[in-house]
């Protein structure tokens, strides 16, 4: 299959980042998008160029960036499951799907979708501790609770003990 047919009805196909980004910060503002985004570069010395530069190291910023060009700015359907699985770049919008009028935004509506989105990772939290997950979301360390605990022999060892001491005795 030609790569060419496949993103040509891609609003983001022949679009750089500066232009896309000068585009939603003319339309928004860095406030709302800081606001829905919760992207700090957009927050902390909000400039287009600083932005750029920011989005242009971290992939998962960009992509965000990107997602909501697409599904708030262009006003396109959600993507679907497998297409959502990719990166915004290398989505397939569907022919009969076309750019619509930018959604409008406040930053009311941005604190609803916080609290909504704080509630859902609450949720989860609870659901990850009832089914005896005693780790944190990405799995790799104990939760603080169980760091902590009086059990772990991280409890047990003194401040003033030095934990190098068996090491240097053994030299």
């Amino acid at each position: 299959m030609n790569n060419e047919i496949i993103y040509e009805n891609n609003p983001l196909n022949g679009v750089g980042l500066k232009a896309l980004l000068t585009e939603i910060v003319d339309h928004y503002g860095f406030e709302i998008l800081f606001a829905y985004l919760n992207i700090n570069c957009f927050k902390t010395n909000p400039s287009v160029n600083s932005s750029i530069k920011f989005l242009k190291k971290t992939d998962w910023a960009r992509e965000k960036v990107e997602g909501f060009y697409l599904y708030e700015f262009k006003n396109l359907p959600r993507a679907s499951s497998e297409q959502f699985a990719l990166p915004p770049r290398d989505r397939i919008i569907p022919g009969h799907q076309v750019p619509g009028e930018p959604a409008e935004l406040s930053l009311d509506d941005a604190e609803q979708l916080r609290e909504k989105r704080a509630k859902k990772y609450e949720e989860r939290s609870q659901e990850a501790r009832r089914g005896g997950n005693s780790y944190s979301r990405d799995n790799k360390r104990p939760m603080k609770s169980d760091r902590d605990a009086p059990s772990s022999p991280r409890a047990s060892v003194g401040r003033d003990v030095d934990p190098w001491a068996k090491w240097k005795d053994k030299s």
